[in-house]
């Protein structure tokens, strides 16, 4: 089921907790000792920087489908409201100093070489969002090789209502060809039964992505039969005829952003696993290299405003969905359910290590 760690990063005590947190999903996705110390490692630097540079914020600790779509990856976040990165390609060198009284050191740069994919957004002012990917092997000793550039990348994030062990929400991604497939899912209720039917929408993405969405939908509802069901909007890229599938059942929601401009795809009311219409339209929309789509649970507050921060829009869909999660709530607005967010956006890398993206 969807286990998830999050810990507020406020003194120096809960860095030992990111550590635990990072140990305990290294374990759970079968990492051996060697890649766990890398992510251990990482976290300690990432919550240490937490708390020198930005006075605090939490950490986030999912588990992922790596590249290689193959196992499970531990992903970790760390996102803060503090001042910010004013030069984060500065900030990545070994020996920067940010602050006059204290320095980076090799911090940053050591989570760059130690994690299998980094990525560091932070604008003045607006706070840093940091994630960092450990897959379970590095091969030849070296980062796995990501997969060819082109097509479209997936990222996401999820976290539980309270803080709770287990969360309603999930998402995932398969890559079939041409076909990149990204598959957000939001069990009814929360806690491990809204887990447990979440979850097994995954699974069945990972056997059957290469299905157009409304039949995808179709094969979900039978799996899901016995679980007490789930909201589901399923997005497909297809690479060689530069197109955008889209249909989904249940609330979920879904923003397109083309030529700058944010539009709303629907989806269809019902209950998969439960209560599936007869009918599934299926929206088909052009798909540029400047297009990008965000799905969301509904444990995202209904007004949220979409990213208009050019520099935010370019980074890893890790980061953005990280960011939008952030940036939607506040104390005066605290999450209402469990809530996820997943981002697909083109391939804009070149033949580079994804760790500089």
């Amino acid at each position: 089921m969807t286990r998830v760690w999050e810990v507020p990063v406020h003194d120096s005590t809960r860095v030992r907790d990111t550590r635990t947190a990072v140990r305990e999903a290294c374990a759970r996705a079968g990492l051996d000792p060697e890649r766990t110390a890398a992510g251990e490692l990482v976290a300690t630097e990432l919550a240490t920087n937490l708390l020198r540079h930005a006075g605090g914020g939490s950490m986030v600790v999912n588990l992922v489908t790596p590249p290689s779509g193959d196992g499970a990856s531990v992903q970790l976040w760390t996102l803060d409201r503090g001042p910010g990165i004013a030069d984060v390609a500065a900030a990545l060198r070994d020996g920067c100093t940010t602050a006059a009284e204290t320095s980076l050191g090799a911090g940053l740069g050591s989570c760059l070489r130690n994690a299998d994919a980094f990525h560091l957004y932070g604008a003045p002012g607006r706070g840093t969002v940091a994630t960092a990917r450990i897959d379970p092997e590095r091969a030849g000793g070296g980062h796995a090789p990501p997969p060819p550039p082109g097509g479209a990348l997936a990222g996401g994030i999820a976290v539980s209502l309270g803080q709770a062990e287990m969360c309603g929400d999930a998402w995932g991604w398969a890559r079939h060809g041409a076909l990149v497939t990204l598959l957000l899912a939001d069990g009814l209720g929360h806690g491990p039964k809204a887990a447990h039917a979440s979850t097994a929408a995954v699974a069945e993405l990972a056997r059957c992505g290469h299905l157009p969405p409304p039949e995808l939908l179709r094969r979900l509802h039978r799996a899901l039969r016995p679980t007490r069901g789930a909201a589901i909007a399923v997005a497909q890229v297809d690479t060689d005829r530069a197109e955008l599938g889209f249909a989904g059942v249940g609330n979920i929601g879904a923003r397109l952003r083309t030529a700058d401009r944010w539009t709303s795809l629907l989806s269809h009311p019902g209950i998969v696993g439960a209560y599936f219409p007869s009918h599934v339209p299926l929206r088909r929309v052009p798909w540029h290299r400047d297009s990008l789509l965000v799905l969301h649970s509904d444990g995202l507050p209904s007004r949220w405003s979409p990213p208009e921060d050019p520099q935010l829009l370019a980074q890893d869909p890790s980061v953005l969905a990280a960011a939008i999660l952030r940036d939607a709530g506040s104390a005066a607005r605290p999450p209402r359910d469990d809530t996820s967010v997943a981002v697909l956006a083109p391939d804009r890398r070149t033949r580079t290590d994804d760790r500089h993206l």
